[in-house]
């Protein structure tokens, strides 16, 4: 007699060849029926299209036969209708995806995104990471996994990539996969093309959150990934000067074109004033003020965050453990209101409006 849990168990065995995970995990397998020795279900597909789905069916058969070498196994292919179909077709196991972008370089922003990816964790949520500055990985050192590579695994004959897991986090960079001195020379379509592999070809686990940091500006990179996936939002970073605020208002303004759409959660100024640990109720404005709160009045949305300089900031991303792992009250507790406000406004934004699309191609 066979028996449903069998099958069940012989399911789990069979991975998704988008994702890596099983099918029983993703939610593929529907109407499972025994009737004597015939095993009958609909598997779910994004289309009748879909590549690899003659793998998927040989693979079902054969494991569900090594419990019952005489079930007749009897798959029925069903595209997902258009109300069940998930918009993230890239990454369907990731719930929201978060650009963290910047207008010019050295504004702190993969400081930003180190933190709001632990922020976000230590909230309760699965988070992962992708270093999307490709010239400059800095994720990395911040982390202290220099030299670590990622694990290749093969799914139907494909290589796929696996995060390496950190402080609870899965993170995946290229700073894995080439010497720390190695120059990146690329051309827009080989850039294209890695930040595919880290999305397309990596096995992610199912994630509430993906924090994508991006390179300074808005190349190459930035158009690949909005027409990648359907980003979730975007945090525009800056530091209160005039020079930063002006290059910024042009990284927002890409994700606010009308072809791409995506949808600005807000603003975090990083180096807003300098506090002495041993003066922590002093704050000198180094860079002036005011930046932060004028990118929030033209983009409608709000100040997420004012990081302040502390020395401990940049010795925890040198010695890799990030701030917000840290002791320093000072730099934790603004890490943690900006991810808090984070948060709070993705669920504003997933409440009321509806998901970004991808951007086409011709557009």
């Amino acid at each position: 007699m066979i028996e449903e849990k069998k099958v069940v168990e012989a399911l789990c065995k069979v991975n998704d060849p988008q994702t890596g995970q099983d099918i029983i995990t993703r939610s593929m397998v529907t109407n499972l029926k025994i009737d004597g020795n015939n095993v009958n279900m609909t598997l779910l597909l994004p289309s009748l299209n879909f590549e690899g789905k003659a793998e998927l069916n040989f693979a079902i058969m054969a494991e569900v036969q090594k419990f019952y070498p005489n079930a007749n196994v009897n798959v029925h292919l069903s595209a997902q209708t258009a109300q069940s179909q998930k918009v993230n077709t890239a990454l369907p196991q990731v719930k929201n995806i978060i650009a963290v972008a910047s207008g010019k370089g050295g504004v702190g922003k993969s400081t930003v995104a180190v933190n709001l990816a632990l922020g976000l964790k230590e909230l309760g949520a699965r988070v992962g990471l992708i270093d999307a500055d490709l010239y400059g990985p800095s994720i990395p050192t911040m982390f202290g996994l220099q030299g670590q590579r990622p694990k290749v695994t093969t799914v139907y004959g494909k290589p796929r990539l696996t995060p390496i897991e950190t402080h609870g986090i899965h993170v995946m960079s290229i700073g894995f996969i080439i010497e720390p001195e190695q120059a990146v020379v690329l051309r827009g379509p080989r850039l294209g093309g890695i930040i595919k592999q880290f999305i397309q070809e990596t096995v992610w686990p199912e994630l509430d959150y993906i924090v994508i940091d991006l390179p300074p500006g808005t190349g190459d990179i930035q158009l690949t990934l909005v027409q990648t996936v359907p980003v979730t939002g975007a945090i525009v970073v800056s530091t209160p000067q005039e020079v930063a605020v002006v290059d910024a208002v042009k990284a927002m303004n890409m994700f606010l074109l009308s072809n791409v759409n995506v949808p600005i959660l807000g603003v975090v100024e990083n180096m807003s004033w300098f506090t002495p640990k041993e003066l922590p109720n002093n704050k000198y404005y180094l860079f002036g003020e005011g930046g932060g709160k004028k990118l929030v009045k033209m983009s409608g949305t709000m100040l997420l965050g004012q990081i302040p300089i502390v020395q401990g900031i940049r010795e925890a991303g040198d010695q890799g453990k990030p701030a917000i792992l840290g002791d320093e009250p000072i730099a934790k507790d603004a890490f943690m209101n900006m991810s808090k406000n984070v948060a709070r406004q993705i669920a504003v934004r997933n409440e009321m409006m509806p998901p970004t699309k991808i951007v086409g191609m011709n557009n």
